[in-house]
């Protein structure tokens, strides 16, 4: 089978097309033929060495061992199933939840033994993966493109509206309101949990498409009055921040929270680091969160609003498997709304 694999850490010169044999499912395992795969910030990072590299390059200590083929949004069809599992699934159209954990229920995305297809498993960006059966549940949409682009930013952005515990009425900020995550964090907040948001944006031209998704508010992080320009839309401070860039807007954020706000960031596009004066936060008494990921129930409560058309899919460009590097570089250029998909079979 063709896959793309990651021979160490670098540019997108370490992607590389290889022909490589058809995995075999273990036991517990189904094959699954691959028809979409979305890309996301974390195997961009993960081959950049942005998480580090050597023995704390992945989500396990001892880093990630290369060549590795990347990829965790993954639809597809089950073709072939493990000794253990039921007949039943081939021929199944499915999504895979992104990772295994021996993690306690509600406790799996914080498990110390927490594994990532794509890092510490082989991923998407191939016409063939196998997974854990249980964790292959049913496609929400009938297109594998549509349904593919869910998978991580979805329950990264389920998991960080839920954390927040946002309520019908409150106002919460988006940043990063066109990407992957910021894109999804919009609809979630506003269709799902009822919140006004204010999406930031750098290009306003895509302000009427922001608030078809949800965003009552469309602001881009260029404008110099930018905490003045919230507030004002507002009337004043807001509860929460959704925040994927980090240090570029964290200094506007805890600026605009009101007394007792809270901020969830889970990403730093933006910058890694910070300057932070305490003073703020418990002088306005911030309640702050780190996220990734979500628990397998949060996954299966975003499925079902996706079916039922709370959540829509919002793909900005596919690429056929063969220009994995051309769509990293893509990826990575501002700009974009939603998603960038990986087709094996394009």
């Amino acid at each position: 089978m063709k896959a793309v694999q990651v021979t160490g850490y670098g540019d997108v010169d370490t992607l590389q097309l290889v022909d490589i044999p058809i995995p075999n499912p273990k036991e517990n395992e189904v094959l699954v033929k691959v028809k979409a795969c979305a890309i996301n910030n974390t195997e961009i990072w993960m081959r950049e060495g942005a998480y580090g590299t050597g023995s704390k390059s992945g989500w396990r200590p001892e880093g990630v061992n290369f060549p590795r083929t990347p990829g965790s949004d993954i639809s597809g069809t089950i073709m072939k199933v493990g000794a253990l599992v039921e007949e039943s699934m081939v021929g199944k159209d499915v999504v895979l939840f992104p990772f295994t954990s021996s993690g306690k229920e509600g406790e799996e995305h914080i498990s110390e033994d927490m594994s990532f297809i794509g890092s510490e498993y082989d991923g998407g960006y191939a016409e063939y993966v196998v997974w854990p059966a249980e964790l292959c549940l049913d496609m929400p949409l009938p297109s594998y493109e549509e349904s593919a682009v869910f998978s991580v930013s979805g329950l990264t952005a389920w998991h960080m509206v839920k954390q927040i515990q946002i309520q019908p009425g409150e106002t919460v900020m988006v940043t990063g309101a066109n990407g992957g995550v910021g894109s999804l964090n919009v609809q979630i907040a506003s269709k799902v949990f009822g919140a006004k948001v204010i999406a930031i944006v750098g290009d306003l031209n895509g302000e009427d498409r922001m608030k078809e998704l949800g965003a009552t508010h469309v602001l881009s992080y260029k404008s110099e009055n930018l905490s003045e320009e919230i507030l004002e839309v507002n009337g004043g401070p807001i509860d929460s921040v959704l925040d994927v860039v980090g240090d570029a807007l964290f200094t506007t954020s805890l600026l605009v929270l009101k007394k007792g706000g809270k901020f969830c960031i889970s990403g730093s596009a933006g910058g890694q680091k910070t300057d932070l004066d305490f003073r703020t936060l418990y002088l306005k008494h911030i309640t702050m969160y780190g996220s990734v990921l979500g628990t397998r129930e949060e996954f299966k409560d975003m499925l079902k609003a996706i079916a039922e058309g709370k959540i829509k899919p919002v793909i900005d460009k596919a690429f056929p498997l063969d220009k994995a590097k051309e769509a990293q570089i893509y990826f990575k250029e501002k700009g974009k709304l939603g998603k960038i998909l990986l087709l094996p079979e394009e």
